[in-house]
């Protein structure tokens, strides 16, 4: 049986959405791997990084199901869509982050700068046994010269151009 176009289509628009979800798992459980097994605790910034990814996830492979199962162009359109979107402003809050790491502009308050209120002198100690602040400014890995906010900011544009790459072609999808 040969393919029709909009077979073809959406078999790309599953490949697009399955390499998304996989690359974000795989991902993640970097992520995880870094925390729980080497120890390297998230800053705040690298948890709000992390949020585009369990969004990702289950909608990518939701995406994958539906341009598998011929679901309505528009509705395809929308979910690439809206992945795109998380992935570009997870682009951007990874650059904003490896741009604090670098010190090319200030970040949050809670977790980079000066630390501005020590209270009092006689609880300090038992507040520094009990509280690890991880600095959103200092980078705790690196390899070939980019922590781990560089590289999700690679990551996230790799899955944007496969969140692109779906949604033309559920946009060019007959049917």
């Amino acid at each position: 049986m040969k393919p029709t176009s909009s077979g073809l289509d959406g078999s790309r628009g599953a490949l697009a959405a399955g390499a998304i979800a996989l690359i974000a798992a795989a991902t993640i459980g970097g992520a995880w791997f870094f925390q729980l097994v080497l120890g390297i605790q998230p800053c705040p910034l690298c948890l709000e990084q992390r949020y585009a990814y369990y969004l990702a996830i289950p909608l990518a492979l939701v995406v994958a199901l539906a341009a598998r199962g011929g679901v309505a162009r528009p509705l395809l359109a929308g979910g690439f869509g809206l992945l795109l979107l998380a992935l570009l402003a997870n682009v951007v809050l990874g650059g904003y982050h490896a741009g604090v790491e670098w010190g090319f502009w200030p970040g949050p308050t809670d977790c980079s700068g000066p630390i501005a209120d020590l209270g009092s002198a006689g609880s300090l100690l038992e507040r520094l046994d009990t509280v690890k602040v991880v600095r959103c400014d200092e980078v705790q890995w690196r390899f070939l010269g980019l922590s781990l906010a560089g590289y999700n900011v690679l990551i996230s544009l790799l899955m944007a151009a496969f969140a692109l790459w779906g949604l033309r072609a559920a946009v060019a999808r007959r049917g």
